[in-house]
């Protein structure tokens, strides 16, 4: 990648802008009894940066390909950017509040003698591009449909002679090199509605300078989770703000200082620690100090430490006790020792066509096969399970609900019904299980639902619609549960998914018809995907599953297969059968 350097331009040193500097040494200046106001910070710690000057003598098709190169360079309101325009729109140029995000083989060409000005001191250049997706106002990455784009843009020869731009873009664009470069993707952090686990929230701050990433990331913190997590987590920082500046102690602790609190109960503003220090713990490896107007926000306990926290993660991970199961003609079986699970799901009083384990393993939910259609079971399990009352030709594999605390039994199984309804099974106060209808008229309207998988916090789904990967927010209120924000992820390149399962809270693994890449890993915003290692799988590949720690289990043509790491060849796996369907709980 082209960069600019001193070897090829002429470096022109601007005016220092000292804000930075002066608000924070006016902070610390303010006398202890006032009540200072904190700046917001997306920008702490962000230097006054050496502008290059552009190139001398560059032709209007390089004038636009540097124009989006420096868009990667954010200081001083996109400075670097903005050296590539006529001085005389310069100031008035406001782009868009978010960032478009290009693949890295864009192109710059001349438009078409029909579409250029008369004035031979004007051009227009088509700058060609495809679009993976933007960079939200709340700092969150939203995929698009990974389209190609040309848009125009009119350059002006100068007095000087050089080419500028004088009708810029609307955003600016940043191709995705640059976005990973410049940018640091960072998880903060929120609570599932009714239960106590830590939700990621996949946000991405301005990378440079490392110094100013914990003033950033607090910002992002406090002003709650992004759009598409809005309404299915719980957040216990909403209505706190910072009294002052996010500050590092002559000690080496970061100072944490917060205002806006009332008689939140110690509980509470335990739970506020804990989302500030995971968030955090990402980003800097110094004790935290958390303030309350000055007090510590825990009494007792002014410092924090990731080490200090409880383990939030235990209701979202299944217990290495709980070694998986799968399905084989008919039945349920260990995916540990191969052996058939006690009771009619194992064996052979139901013809089993799919089933699932909750998180903590003490219950089974089953689609039997009844003449020409299914019906689903739900029960403890090793023991008999009820029937509920919902006709079906087809049921995608369950999904369960974590329950509330490790210990408790889940109330609630999704599945979707003839690849259209989706629905969520819940015991009722008479112990039967009822069928509701989940709200999923935000859906792609076309195509059918082929799978469905709760994540293990259960705040999102992951579906296959119409065989693309699409993740929605799972939202709850008193009458009803609604699918939110549905967002298809990497379309264009994952057109033909199978199977899906979450490897984590914010990582997906997917199974494709692909040869040349059957399993991808990709990220819950879908901006990152990687691809697993081909050899010795066969297709068709027929389920994939994962979870937190757990090594990937894929079946293919041939039988079951397992593989621990990007990269890695798959290996046999111990219970390997050509029709075998392997499920971790969850």
């Amino acid at each position: 990648m082209t960069r600019c350097g001193a070897g090829n331009r002429a470096v022109a040193v601007l005016v220092a802008v000292l804000t930075c500097a002066l608000v924070t040494a006016g902070c610390a200046a303010i006398p202890t009894e006032s009540q200072p106001r904190a700046v917001p910070q997306q920008n702490a710690g962000q230097p006054t940066q050496e502008i290059p000057e552009p190139q001398a003598n560059l032709d209007p098709l390089s004038v636009v390909r540097e124009f989006v190169r420096n868009g990667a360079q954010t200081a001083n309101d996109h400075a670097a950017s903005r050296a590539y325009l006529a001085t005389r729109i310069q100031e008035s140029w406001k782009p868009g509040s978010s960032v478009t995000v290009i693949r890295d083989d864009f192109g710059t060409v001349y438009a078409p003698e029909a579409e250029q000005p008369k004035d031979p001191n004007q051009r227009v250049v088509a700058l060609r591009a495809t679009v993976l997706g933007r960079l939200a106002s709340d700092n969150s990455f939203i995929a698009d449909e990974q389209k190609s784009i040309r848009k125009p843009v009119r350059l002006q020869r100068q007095s000087d002679g050089e080419w500028r731009i004088v009708e810029p873009p609307d955003n600016i664009m940043i191709t995705e090199s640059d976005f990973s470069e410049a940018y640091r993707q960072v998880p903060v952090y929120f609570f599932a509605p009714d239960a106590p686990a830590l939700v990621p929230d996949v946000r991405y701050v301005v990378a440079r300078p490392q110094s100013g990433l914990p003033a950033r990331v607090i910002d992002l913190l406090l002003s709650g989770p992004s759009d598409g997590l809005a309404g299915a987590v719980r957040n216990p920082l909403e209505d706190t703000t910072l009294d002052s500046n996010v500050t590092t102690n002559s000690d080496g602790s970061l100072v944490v200082p917060l205002t806006g609190l009332g008689d939140e109960s110690e509980q509470d503003r335990k739970s506020m620690a804990a989302q500030i220090v995971r968030s955090l713990q990402h980003v800097t490896t110094s004790r935290v100090k958390l303030l309350s107007d000055g007090a510590p926000l825990v009494p007792g306990q002014p410092e924090w430490r990731p080490s200090d926290l409880p383990a939030y993660d235990t209701v979202s991970s299944p217990s290495s006790e709980l070694p998986g199961l799968l399905t084989l003609n008919g039945r349920v079986h260990s995916l540990g020792n191969g052996a058939p699970i006690n009771g009619p799901a194992g064996d052979g009083t139901y013809d089993v066509v799919s089933a699932a384990q909750p998180i903590n393993g003490q219950q089974l939910a089953v689609v039997e096969r009844v003449g020409e259609g299914v019906r689903l079971r739900v029960g403890g399990y090793g023991g008999p399970t009820q029937v509920v009352d919902q006709q079906a030709k087809t049921m995608t594999r369950p999904t369960w609900r974590p329950p509330v605390t490790s210990d408790d039994k889940s109330t609630e199984v999704w599945t979707v019904v003839d690849g259209r309804q989706v629905i969520r099974v819940q015991q009722n106060p008479a112990g039967r299980w009822v069928t509701q209808r989940v709200n999923a008229f935000d859906l792609p309207d076309e195509g059918a639902i082929t799978g469905l998988r709760l994540s293990r916090d259960g705040t999102r789904a992951a579906l296959i619609v119409d065989r693309q990967l699409v993740v929605a927010s799972v939202v709850r209120s008193p009458t009803e549960v609604t699918l939110r924000a549905p967002r298809v992820l990497q379309e264009g390149r994952m057109d033909s998914v199978v199977d899906v399962d979450w490897l984590d809270q914010d990582t997906l693994v997917v199974a494709l018809t692909s040869e040349r890449f059957p399993v991808v890993r990709v990220s819950v915003d879908g901006f990152r995907l990687d691809q697993y290692n081909s050899s010795n799988l066969m297709q068709p590949i027929r389920a994939i599953t994962a979870a937190p720690g757990r090594p990937i289990v894929v079946a293919d043509r041939n039988g079951l297969w397992t593989v621990s790491e990007i990269g890695a060849v798959w290996r046999p796996h111990q219970q390997s059968s050509p029709n075998a369907v392997p499920f971790y709980p969850g």
